[in-house]
Parts: C-alpha cells; structure tokens; sequence
C-alpha cells in the first residue's frame, strides 16, 4: 500500500495498492498527489533504494547519487528529506497501523477482491471518510501547495542517456529503437539522445527539448496520430 499525507494535518492525499513498491509507484503518488492540489515544499520519506543511493547498509543516504525518484524531485525543486529520526518513522507506523486495522474488514464488508476495485474504494469513499475522521487542522492558516500548470510525463519517468549508433538506431534495455527521418535533420549517428520510459511502459527518445518518436513497452514505433494523442 503507497500512502502520502500530509506531516501537518495527517491528511491522506494519495493511497493505492500495487504488487510492489518501487519507483512506478512513487511517480504515481507523486502524480495524484501534485495533479490534484499541485506542488509542496518538501517530501519526507524512507530511506528505500527507489527513493535514495545508500552506499553502506544502514548508513547516511548520498545525495550527490539521486535515484530516478530523487531526480523527479529535484526537477520539481521539491526538497527531499530522507526519514531518521523514529518520531518521523514512527508516524508512518500509527497510519498504517490504523490502516491495517480498518481496511481489510472494511473490503470484505464490501466484497472487494482485487486490486483495482480495492483501489476505486480508496479512492473514493476510503479516503474522504478516512481523512473527515483523523485529519486534524493545520496550525497555520493558507495552503501548503503551489499551482502547477506544466506537464508531469516527462519528469515523472525514468530517464537515461543514450548514443546513436551507426544504424540510427538505439539500444535499450533489450530493444532496438529505429530514429524516424526528421525534418530539421536526416540521422542522429553517435548523437547522446534522452531515453524517458514512463510508467505505463510506453519509451520516447529526445534530442534537446525536441521528442524525435514515441515506441510501445514492446520497442513498435507509434505512429503520429498517436504520437500526438500521447503527448497531449
């Protein structure tokens, strides 16, 4: 279960299941939480290693090595506290302490069997419910959150470098990704492009700003009409 709320007023903004936690799932509580209310000031969370490098087990985070998490965040210019202190841990405990307690007699009152009905529960009748009873109000007045009007795809994603081999095409992660002619430019040969993989498994390359294609999970080009659709 991926849960974020609110440090100041125990307000759950986001909360879902997945078969398992990782950097997918932290782009989309990152991406419900920031499309719904907009962006915040800071993030706190574990010291898990799709959130930060940690060279020895147990030891201070390294932040001069953001994970893909890390990076989103900073792209975001959203401060990324990792959590030490047991005050910070232990509030986390009491949430899904109470969580545990509530939800799984609650999902079978309701007959909820999978995963995605479980989620539309949460979504929108667990959580309201859930933050009328607990939430609490904030000790001082305004809203934490600043309006985003940008788009979130192409920071909520992994990226990697990569260079344009001979054949115009690039490698990655098993897939051979054929470069479509430009207009502005025939061929990209030993060209570094940006791979962005979001998290529906669909790849874009860039060049610059400029997104030269668009490819399915499996490597397929997207054709134009879709192309646009996507980027829409």
């Amino acid at each position: 279960m991926i849960v974020t709320l609110d440090d100041a007023t125990s307000a759950i903004y986001s909360i879902f299941l997945v078969e398992e936690e990782g950097t997918a799932s932290s782009f989309r509580g990152l991406a419900e939480v920031i499309g719904q209310h907009g962006l915040f000031s800071s993030f706190d969370t574990d010291r898990g290693s799709h959130y930060f490098s940690t060279p020895k087990a147990g030891g201070p985070v390294d932040k001069q090595q953001p994970t893909q998490v890390g990076r989103a965040l900073a792209e975001l210019s959203i401060e990324h506290i990792p959590s030490y202190s047991p005050e910070a841990r232990g509030r986390m405990e009491r949430v899904f302490g109470t969580l545990q307690q509530r939800l799984p007699p609650l999902l079978r009152l309701h007959g909820i069997t999978t995963i995605a009905a479980a989620n539309r529960y949460l979504a929108e009748t667990y959580r309201p419910e859930h933050n009328a009873r607990f939430a609490v109000a904030a000790t001082e007045q305004g809203s934490p959150f600043v309006p985003f009007a940008a788009s979130l795809r192409d920071i909520l994603c992994i990226k990697h470098e990569r260079v344009v081999g001979r054949d115009n095409c690039v490698r990655y992660d098993g897939r051979v990704l054929q470069i479509p002619e430009q207009r502005h430019r025939r061929h990209f040969v030993k060209v570094t492009v940006q791979v962005h993989e979001y998290p529906d498994g669909t790849i874009a390359l860039f060049h610059g700003p400029r997104r030269l294609a668009e490819y399915t999970a499996e490597g397929t080009p997207i054709g134009e009409e879709n192309q646009t659709q996507s980027a829409a």
